[in-house]
């Protein structure tokens, strides 16, 4: 009951603007759910009263259901598959992770922005976005602004990604008979999983692709956000020579608290649907699953739009901003020169 009187009042507003959100991107496929359900909660957003009579439910939302929509896609998805796509991903995602946090380190030095921001941003920007933010965080003892200004520079890029990149994919002339080249593409550009599977969702939509790209983005995306692990060991390897330099005892790490396991139970998920298919189970079994995923993260678009102050971040954030726009738009070029440069598209 008491997380019905905290998060319900939030819960039920995210869906009030996700069902007509989903109901628009059913008759204007083109820009999808997704995109409409961002929109509208950016709009709300501007009203005061919003965030303070509904905050903890529009958190719950933009991080838990988001996560429950992932795992409910890995129904439907074969191991096999999901190898071979990480395989295939693996040298874009390396290449786009590096260059921005060679970017993030060069413009920390020129542009004499804060160590913890530009790390927060560059890796925020090159791994998963928030959650790469909130593991990297406790690391190396960033504080709540800090934290909360590289969020909302990441979330300033997530919502122009997933308003452009389909456009973007249609102009460079990514196959539209396919998830694959878009897929990819969202998966290793984009740096938050809700902007990923509103981007590849918009995709699928424009062209009739059921769920092939978010398939494929998605996991692309879950194998690129496994390198929240190493990067925050290296990090609080940093950090804890650095304190033993200075004489300090370093303070330990919980990794508990870092590891992504909503990725474990998208596998685990993967899992039931490979042994099914195997023993003779229909692949349509899986459809409602998918369906529900697919409102689940147009009403997590809804709560990172309610979440995302972009005035505020504009006029108070302007290294910050141009940071996270160097990585955003190195990352993106990486990702399609490799892409162009492996032959898929």
């Amino acid at each position: 009951m008491e997380f019905l009187k905290d998060k319900g009042p939030g819960i039920l507003f995210c869906l009030a603007i996700a069902v007509p959100a989903w109901l628009l991107g059913q008759a204007f496929p083109v820009i999808g759910g997704p995109i409409f359900a961002i929109l509208a909660g950016m709009v709300i957003n501007r009203t005061p009263l919003v965030r303070n009579a509904f905050g903890s439910g529009i958190a719950f939302v933009s991080k838990k259901v988001l996560q429950w929509a992932v795992i409910l896609l890995g129904f439907g998805l074969n191991l096999a598959v999901i190898a071979r796509t990480g395989v295939q991903s693996l040298p874009i995602i390396v290449c786009t992770i590096t260059t921005s946090l060679v970017i993030a380190y060069v413009l920390h030095k020129v542009m004499h922005i804060p160590s913890k921001t530009s790390t927060l941003v560059g890796v925020g920007s090159s791994i998963c976005g928030g959650s790469a933010i909130a593991a990297a965080a406790p690391v190396i003892d960033a504080d709540a602004e800090e934290v909360a200004q590289s969020i909302s520079v990441i979330f300033f890029f997530n919502v122009i990604a997933a308003l452009f990149f389909p456009m973007l994919g249609s102009i460079i002339g990514f196959d539209t008979t396919s998830g694959e080249a878009f897929g990819i593409f969202a998966g290793t550009a984009v740096n938050d999983t809700s902007s990923v599977t509103a981007a590849a969702s918009t995709w699928d939509s424009m062209w009739g692709l059921g769920t092939a790209t978010l398939d494929k983005a998605i996991t692309v995306k879950l194998t690129r956000t496994l390198a929240i692990i190493p990067i925050t060991l290296v990090l609080a390897f940093i950090r804890i020579r650095r304190e033993r330099a200075a004489g300090v005892e370093g303070a330990k790490v919980d990794f508990r608290a870092i590891f992504p396991f909503f990725i474990v139970w998208f596998v685990a998920a993967s899992v039931i649907t490979t042994i099914a298919l195997a023993n003779g189970v229909s692949a349509a079994a899986f459809v409602p699953a998918k369906e529900l995923s697919k409102f689940m993260i147009v009403t997590a678009m809804a709560a990172i739009g309610l979440n995302s102050d972009v005035v505020k971040l504009v006029r108070t954030g302007g290294k910050p901003v141009a940071l996270g726009a160097c990585c955003w738009v190195g990352i993106t070029a990486v990702s399609l020169i490799m892409q162009h440069t492996l032959g898929i598209w």
